[in-house]
């Protein structure tokens, strides 16, 4: 008996949205979603966002690819997440 083969999610944190993807084991894309976040602007040369905003979007994401394709967390092999490297979240 094979085993059931596993899916790649991927999410793709940018500056203007959450892109949520799904990979077979192959890395062949099965379905893409991308939400979209608010921008401020808080003075020239700086970009801010809602991070509660943005975690919702994400696990929006998760979710929904998810139910799309009838699947459940137990299918992945893996979560991969790229960020904005400059990010940093102020609690104070």
């Amino acid at each position: 008996m094979s085993k059931p083969e596993k899916y790649i999610l991927a999410i793709d944190q940018s500056t203007s949205a959450t892109k949520v993807m799904l990979f077979d084991a192959g890395a062949n894309l099965i379905h893409r979603l991308s939400y979209s976040h608010q921008q401020y602007y808080p003075s020239e040369g700086f970009v801010e966002h809602d991070p509660m905003e943005i975690f919702e979007n994400t696990v929006a994401g998760m979710t929904e690819i998810l139910r799309l394709k009838e699947m459940k967390a137990a299918d992945l092999a893996v979560v991969s997440i790229t960020n904005q490297r400059e990010t940093s979240l102020n609690l104070g």
